[in-house]
């Protein structure tokens, strides 16, 4: 480790979940939630196992792991917008995908911190997810949908899917 009496000290506020693009949605379900269920044990064995708070413990672990992506969705005739903030990430850390009628947006980002100070060394790692499922209004062709980041603002433009016609059929007696 180098010079006798050097300290080191490292500190990691979450650890949680990377979503992968492969996955499917239950897939990245479970990783947030067995990211969830690791933080809140932490929480449960620090507070010296005291038993009645399991509840209090998994919303901790919610509110360190996952931060809120407030939404505005809008409707016209041909198309849904949907506006999500998501302020720090950048278009390499966020993932959206599309199936259906539900929207998924998530997305992690990492950054460390290092001070030296004489003998000491300081080191902080710190983790920020976002996890946000939205069930559309209508359905969609995703092949058409376009997502643009500035500043923060993810924005999504989903044209709708054209509606099933009826077609009357006229059913005709065979002599």
């Amino acid at each position: 480790m180098g010079e006798q009496g050097t300290a080191m000290k490292r500190t990691e506020e979450s650890a949680a979940t990377r979503p992968t693009s492969t996955g499917s949605f239950s897939d990245q379900m479970d990783d947030v939630l067995n990211a969830i269920s690791r933080r809140a044990f932490e929480l449960f064995e620090s507070n010296g196992r005291a038993f009645g708070h399991d509840m209090e413990d998994w919303f901790e672990a919610e509110k360190e792991l996952l931060h809120p992506v407030p939404i505005n969705i809008t409707e016209t005739g041909e198309s849904i917008e949907v506006k999500a903030e998501v302020p720090g990430f950048n278009e390499k850390e966020l993932e959206v995908n599309v199936e259906g009628r539900r929207l998924t947006i998530t997305g992690k980002r990492e950054s460390s911190k290092e001070e030296k100070k004489s003998k000491t060394v300081y080191s902080e790692t710190r983790s920020d997810n976002v996890f946000r499922v939205i069930d559309l209004p209508g359905d969609i062709e995703t092949e058409k949908t376009t997502a643009t980041l500035k500043n923060g603002m993810l924005q999504l433009t989903m044209p709708k899917a054209a509606k099933a016609r009826t077609i009357k059929v006229q059913a005709k007696t065979v002599a």
